[in-house]
């Protein structure tokens, strides 16, 4: 795993209606969840001139719709395997369909799938068995932390130092206990199985970066309880106090629901700064 690839990766949608990042490392490529549906993925991947036929693998962190909707129809339609925990697994499979028994992988531990090494990490979420994904490529680490109510000292010492964070920051807690939503959902989601909000992410991030530039992607924004530019001010103002400058110590944007983020290249020249 030391040797150099060109790495890739993008969060193609994010949000309580679908989620899923798509990650390459030399000729290999996966989908870490794939919760929109089989053809709006298709789409998403083309406007970045990747095909869907070309995946190597599908990973689920938890069995939740707006994670694995198109999960089944692409495994069926370009024979690709799915990897998921005994826990997932068992809460997922009424909803992925028939899924052919050599596709129907499990995993206990780290995996390796070519070029990307995984090594799952137990979320707090109110689902049967969910996991976060730390994906190492080359010298390269890229982490997927969504969906978890708490960050403790394990997850954060497991995520510290990634090149690449897809990091949830799902909710404003104002917008969120002065909005529409029913009590007992409002309470869900600033839960400990519920989501991070903007002000949690903002006191965890200064403690997750070192000096690699490292990629931020503020993710699973409630379009309900969130917007962008509140994510981002709130944890921007948290960095600035922290002694952290975006376009000088980090690259910070938001991923939305309603399209992709960029095709980002993390390899030695990650100070180039791409939009969002």
């Amino acid at each position: 795993m030391n040797k150099e690839v060109k790495i890739e990766t993008a969060v193609l949608s994010s949000g309580s209606k679908g989620n899923s990042t798509y990650i390459r490392a030399g000729e290999y490529s996966v989908l870490i969840d794939a919760g929109l549906s089989g053809k709006a993925l298709e789409q998403r991947m083309g406007t970045l001139d990747l095909k869907a036929e070309d995946l190597n693998a599908l990973l689920i962190t938890h069995e939740h719709k707006d994670h694995i909707k198109g999960v089944g129809i692409l495994s069926r339609r370009y024979d690709i395997p799915i990897y998921a925990n005994d826990g997932t697994w068992a809460a997922a499979e009424s909803e992925l369909g028939k899924i052919k028994a050599e596709n129907r992988r499990v995993f206990t531990g780290d995996f390796i799938i070519g070029d990307l090494k995984f090594s799952p990490y137990v979320i707090s979420h109110d689902a049967s068995q969910p996991v976060g994904y730390v994906c190492y490529a080359g010298s390269k680490k890229i982490v997927l932390a969504t969906d978890t109510g708490i960050m403790n000292q394990k997850m954060i010492a497991k995520i510290r130092g990634a090149d690449f964070f897809v990091l949830e920051s799902n909710h404003d807690l104002e917008m969120l206990m002065t909005g529409k939503y029913p009590y007992f959902l409002k309470n869900r989601i600033k839960g400990q199985k519920g989501h991070l909000s903007n002000d949690d992410t903002a006191a965890l991030l200064p403690a997750l970066i070192k000096d690699n530039f490292p990629t931020v992607v503020l993710a699973h924004l409630s379009e309900e309880n969130n917007n962008p530019k509140v994510a981002y001010i709130t944890v921007n103002n948290a960095l600035k106090e922290a002694g952290f400058k975006v376009g000088e110590d980090l690259r910070m944007g938001c991923a939305a629901q309603s399209k992709t983020t960029s095709l980002f290249r993390i390899d030695q020249k990650a100070k180039e700064k791409e939009i969002f």
